[in-house]
């Protein structure tokens, strides 16, 4: 996808040497696309990836839509991986889509047009046709569901593009490879939490009882010793004599205080008449 994008950008530069060669990619290829029915894109999707039509698989429904992790697109995409040999997925939207700018109303009145009357439709439309407003959005919320379905694993790269109908420019919404450490560290932690628990099983599991060493003495004759024991200590504790009072200690006269020390009187000499 970083080459596709860097050849899209170059020859929209005028760069005239910028195309893809697809054999230097030969083990990312088959690359699934999921884009809309719009039929402007029939010439212009091959040109955009630079793949040819036999090394892509080429999903559409209208509007690029994904409904949910286990809708009928979500099966398509992953049997297109699982049967194919789809190795990245890319849901590519394009501006000036049809389906952004039709209410449900709208396409109520259109169906009616046709003989399609309303109570022959689900109840849900919304939720059923999944309309859209913001062409950006949708192809973000359609990553997430791919990227969040159990059927995909997370070795599959998933992306998210829109492509400029008028011009042909690609503009890479959703990096699969960012994303891809992410759900791979998830799933690393959680399994490594999972198999410490698992270790200590196995490590029970493959325990031989053989190795345990026992002590020699039978298990009777350990707890008759033990017994013997403490019926000899509560005899000794029975039958000793009562602690001795203590004897009463003479009591210690006070110190007499001694009294201070007489300074010497210093007689003062009397000067001759």
């Amino acid at each position: 996808m970083e080459a596709i994008i860097d050849a899209n950008h170059r020859a929209l530069a005028g760069d005239e040497h910028a195309g893809l060669h697809p054999a230097d990619f030969a083990d990312e290829l088959p690359l699934v696309a999921l884009t809309c029915v719009d039929p402007r894109l029939n010439p212009l999707l091959p040109q955009v990836l630079g793949i040819p039509p036999e090394q892509f698989i080429w999903l559409r429904n209208a509007g690029n839509i994904i409904t949910g992790p286990l809708s009928s697109t979500m099966r398509s995409l992953a049997l297109a991986c699982a049967i194919k040999g789809g190795k990245e997925i890319a849901i590519i939207g394009h501006t000036d889509c049809a389906v952004s700018k039709t209410t449900i109303m709208q396409i109520i009145d259109r169906l009616a047009a046709l003989g399609v009357d309303r109570h022959r439709l689900p109840e849900n439309l919304n939720e059923y046709f999944g309309p859209f407003a913001s062409v950006n959005t949708n192809v973000l919320k359609g990553a997430d569901f791919i990227r969040s379905s159990p059927l995909i694993g997370p070795k599959v790269a998933v992306h998210g593009l829109v492509v400029d109908i008028q011009t042909g420019k690609l503009d890479w919404l959703v990096n699969g490879y960012q994303t891809m450490p992410t759900q791979t560290s998830r799933r690393d932690a959680i399994a490594k939490a999972a198999a410490h628990p698992l270790d200590t099983l196995e490590s029970l599991v493959n325990f031989n009882i053989g190795e345990m060493k026992f002590p020699d003495t039978k298990i009777g004759e350990t707890v008759a010793k033990a017994q013997d024991w403490l019926s000899q200590k509560v005899a000794e504790v029975e039958h000793a004599p009562p602690p001795r009072a203590p004897e009463p200690q003479p009591a210690t006269p006070p110190k007499i205080p001694l009294p201070p020390p007489l300074r010497p009187r210093i007689l003062a000499r009397k000067s001759p008449k």
